[in-house]
This record gives structure tokens, sequence and C-alpha cells, in this order.
């Protein structure tokens, strides 16, 4: 390949690369603008007297003894009728002291809580859930992490999208606990208060893709039975289970005033492996699902297909990033502006200025929102927190378990640091 070969291909990656940052930056400051001006839309949230139907809250659990206490003590206060909840702790073959909590709680709590012992099988939170769930016909399934802790009208708060016929999942909001401990955590509730109060929110307003996370979140039996049940090999089971469902036709609901508490990463060992994780299950649902969902754009609205697709890549953008940033040293030292030099200057010089602060004004207006001035305080270290992420990010989608098929699963815990505030209860 000759150079003038080398040059033309760097300008057109060049240029691509611009483009896709443009469309992200564009994302975030339009999806700002609508939490700030925009119409809110919550549908379901103040429904407080109905027909409730049958439910099964899954608490999935690897060496969770440290936290497992607070969550299922939480859940035995909500608000729901007892004789349509069944709360279905699942052990998966934990080295740690879970197993004989849980059998505690079956002891204190019976008919109530119902735990499901996995000793063989496939490993991972997707292959625990879709073995526990084929024990149980109800009509909604709810899912918590070990260490979530839910508010007392939360159920029914999560429950009530189910009431029309279209809803397939639903989603709420979640908070830090443990936002004091340390800067990480701090920067972590700044990132928590963004996606959810601003991202999250504003594509339930414009009728998008908002994303079932996997943690505080439910879902229809019929839905999930629509399309396929969980996939045990899934390395993000929530982001493959919500571009499923849409592409399926079914609505994915997110709950902004349904709160669930839950325990962020305190050192910066446990966010990097968490982001790797996140970057891997994101890229391989991309690769899974990209085709099907821009074929399926005659059946969906083209907003929603394009809010689904900038959904999959979003742990792209590093990597692009990375490659408009090469291109263009390549080009400067090799004697080669790029081509339409002053137009390229002010297109990398507009987003220097603005493309940068997107995020930044995302994360100042979620504050607002949420009447926080403090957090404001510190904007300014989100700069680490990025360029954290950045790499981290990076180095989870270069390499090849991203996109290789027939990865093996395992349990990819975050590692927890409270310890149970509240002993066990007798009945």
């Amino acid at each position: 390949m000759n150079v003038g070969t080398l040059v033309s291909v760097s300008n057109v990656v060049l240029w691509f690369c611009i483009a896709v940052l443009a469309i992200y930056t564009l994302r975030h400051y339009f999806f700002t603008l609508n939490r700030l001006f925009g119409r809110h839309r919550q549908p379901f949230v103040d429904i407080l007297q109905a027909d409730w139907p049958s439910l099964v809250v899954f608490v999935p659990a690897h060496n969770e003894s440290r936290v497992v206490r607070d969550s299922l003590d939480a859940l035995l206060t909500c608000d729901y009728p007892e004789d349509r909840l069944k709360i279905v702790p699942i052990d998966d073959r934990s080295s740690d002291d879970t197993r004989s909590i849980l059998v505690e709680y079956a002891e204190n709590y019976p008919g109530r809580v119902i735990p499901f012992l996995r000793d063989d099988g496939i490993p991972g939170k997707a292959a625990a859930l879709a073995d526990a769930m084929a024990l149980h016909t109800d009509e909604v399934f709810l899912v918590f992490d070990a260490d979530y802790i839910p508010g007392t009208r939360l159920l029914k708060q999560l429950v009530s999208p189910f009431f029309d016929p279209e809803v397939g999942a639903v989603m709420g909001r979640v908070v830090p606990l443990n936002v004091g401990v340390s800067l990480l955590t701090r920067l972590l509730d700044l990132e928590r208060a963004g996606g959810y109060q601003v991202d999250q929110q504003a594509r339930m307003n414009l009728r998008l893709v908002p994303q079932y996370g996997g943690t505080v979140g439910g879902v229809r039996r019929a839905a999930l039975d629509h399309v396929g049940g969980w996939r045990v090999d899934s390395l993000a089971e929530d982001t493959d289970l919500t571009v499923r469902l849409v592409i399926a036709g079914w609505e994915v609901v997110y709950q902004n005033r349904s709160e669930c508490y839950e325990e962020v990463p305190e050192t910066w060992e446990s966010r990097i492996r968490q982001i790797k994780r996140w970057a891997k299950g994101h890229n391989q649902a991309l690769r899974r699902y990209l085709g099907a969902l821009i074929r399926n754009r005659s059946d969906l609205p083209f907003w929603q297909v394009l809010d689904g697709v900038l959904l999959l890549g979003v742990f792209v953008v590093p990597l692009v990033l990375l490659a408009g940033w090469l291109c263009t040293i390549a080009l400067f030292y090799a004697g080669y502006p790029p081509q339409w030099g002053r137009v390229t200057i002010l297109a990398i010089s507009s987003f220097n200025t603005v493309g940068n602060f997107a995020a930044f004004f995302q994360v100042a207006a979620a504050s607002r929102l949420d009447g926080s001035r403090e957090r404001i305080r510190m904007l300014p270290f989100l700069f680490l927190g990025f360029l954290v992420s950045t790499v981290s990010v990076g180095r989870a989608s270069l390499s090849r378990a991203s996109w290789l098929r027939g990865q093996p699963v395992q349990w990819q815990k975050t590692e927890r640091h409270r310890e149970s505030r509240v002993q066990s209860r007798s009945k």
C-alpha cells in the first residue's frame, strides 16, 4: 500500500471518528436539555391501589455473606401482598456463609423466603436466573443484586408498569449507598446521577430505549419467554435482554422515582474490573444484535433504532477517540495535513470546546435536578474518572474476549466492603 492510499484511508477514518463523536456529543446535549426543559414522563409510579399480580423477587448471590442480610431484611419489609410475593435468593456455589444465611432466612420465614441452591450447571448470573425462574410460573419477576437495599414502596412501583400489556421490562434508579467513603465513590455518585436522572429518564421521555439494568428491575414472564429466556452465555445479561425485547416489539420502562441503594466500588482496582466487564458484555451484545436491530428498522421507529445502535456502541467510543487521535498525529507528522484542513481543525476544535463538556453538562444538570449543590464541587475531578474509564474500556474493547464467540462465562462479582448492618431477625 503506497503513501497516497494510507493518507486517503487515514482521512476517511479521521472523518468517521469526528462524525461518531459528534453524534454522541449531540446525544448528550439533547438528553440533558430534554431533562431540563422537556416533559417528564412517569406514567406508572403513583399507582397505589390495584389488583397486584403474583410476584417473585430473585436475588442472585455468589459469595455475598457481607451484604445479603440487608437486602433480604429490606425486601421482607416491602409493601406488597404477602400471599402474592415470594422472595427467592439464589446461591450459586458460594464458598463463604451465603448459603447458610439463606437457609436461616428460609427457616425464619417459611413460604416467604424460598432459596434456590445451585451446585452445578453453567456458572454466572444469567444461568443462575434461568435455572431458578424455570421453577416459577408467576406473572412478573423482579431481580435485585445482593447488595441492593430497596425502599418500602419499591416493589409496587416496579410492578405497576406491567399493568400496561406492552411493557416487557422495567428498571428503577440506582443510588449509591456509600457515597462518602472516598473520592472514587463520590465520582461514581456523580456518574450514576447523570446516567439515571438524565440519560435514562430522557430516553423514557422520548420513548427511545431505556436500558433494563438487571440490578433493580423486572421482566414480564411472557416477554421473557417470547424472546427465548436468558442467554446463559451472555457477559451482560441485562443489555442482551434489553435489545432482544426492543427488537421483539416490547417496551422497556424506566422509573426514575423508584430508587434502590447499592454499594459502589470503593477501590480503583475494583472499579476498573467492573468497567472492563461492562465493556466486554456490551461489545458482545453489539456483535450479536447490531445487524438484527438495523434489519428490524421497518418495524421500529427510526429514533428508537438509532438510540439502540448508540446504546450498543457506547463502549466502542474510546476506541473511536483513540483512532482519531492516532490518525491526526500520523497525518501531521507525515507532512500530510488532513483533507479540508480548516474544516477539520474547526471540527476538532469544536469538539474540544463543546464535546468534551457534554458529559460534565449532563452530570451538572442531574445534580441540579436532584437539588444537590454539594455535588457540583466534584465536577472538576470527573476528568480523572473519565481518563480511567477511557483507558479501561479501550483495553477491554481491544481484548479478544470482547469479540470472540464461545467465551466461558464466570461470576464477575464486584468486591464488597460493607458488613451487614442488620442482624437476622426471628419471625
